[in-house]
């Protein structure tokens, strides 16, 4: 089993190395893990410049209709503020901990399970990284050390996507000024 956590990372690495476009770098990340767990989906969420909202950014393995149950809000989210500062939080059984914002949703969804990782970066949160399953599963010493790895190379990923399109915008503005002086 270990040997099968150290492919997928093998893998996920090559997967954000092979391309700067976040959205099918954090997709396929999703999809991996999810499949490399033996879970039924995962989801990363970013949160907004504000700080109060978690944005869904990759899914794999839910509906439409669950990823539209509404805002993520982290002050109702006991859950999310728990991961946010730091944890690696598993829930057993999600319905039925009060820290998750939409149990009846999870449970309309047959979601059981839950591990959720942080993505740090500068010991500074900027979203989670989350699996589900489909039936009550306690989550293995290894699973939980998997998943903070992934979680770790996203959030480098992450942010290495955003430096790299600000330079862009950086560039693309700086030779549109030099362009317009050299013009005048």
């Amino acid at each position: 089993m270990a040997q099968d956590y150290f492919n997928a990372l093998r893998d996920l690495v090559l997967v954000i190395g092979s391309s700067l476009e976040p959205k099918d770098v954090l997709q396929r990340i999703t999809e991996a893990t999810a499949q490399t767990m033996g879970c039924k989906a995962s989801t990363i969420r970013l949160l907004d410049r504000t700080g109060r909202f978690l944005l869904p950014s990759a899914a794999y393995g839910l509906s439409a209709t669950y990823l539209r149950k509404g805002a993520v809000e982290v002050k109702k989210s006991g859950l999310d503020g728990e991961v946010l500062g730091g944890k690696t939080i598993h829930l057993k059984d999600a319905a039925a901990d009060g820290r998750f914002q939409y149990p009846e949703s999870a449970k309309a969804e047959g979601l059981v399970s839950v591990l959720s990782a942080p993505l740090m970066v500068d010991g500074k949160a900027i979203g989670l990284m989350r699996v589900y399953s489909a039936e009550a599963k306690d989550f293995s010493e290894g699973e939980q050390q998997f998943m903070e790895a992934v979680a770790a190379i996203s959030a480098v990923s992450i942010e290495n996507a955003r430096l790299h399109e600000a330079l862009r915008n950086n560039y693309e503005l700086m030779s549109k000024h030099a362009y317009q002086v050299f013009e005048d």
